[in-house]
């Protein structure tokens, strides 16, 4: 039996973290720079700030942390 694994997996960026490293991970998978992401995540977190910070509350939780 093979065992396959995808490497673009959703891992939380330590090295270049800013708070958890979690936008910075989310960058690396979507292969877009993180201040793309961070600046989403803002306008995103003021316009819905409960569901957001939930969100990201259960991502840092969640997502494991991978130095690359």
């Amino acid at each position: 039996m093979r065992e396959s694994y995808s490497i673009n997996r959703l891992y939380r960026d330590g090295r270049r973290a800013m708070i958890s490293g979690l936008c910075a991970g989310v960058a690396r998978h979507l292969a877009i720079h993180p201040n793309w992401v961070r600046g989403i995540t803002l306008v995103t977190f003021m316009l819905l700030p409960f569901a957001v910070g939930l969100a990201y509350v259960l991502g840092v939780c969640l997502v494991k942390t991978r130095q690359f």
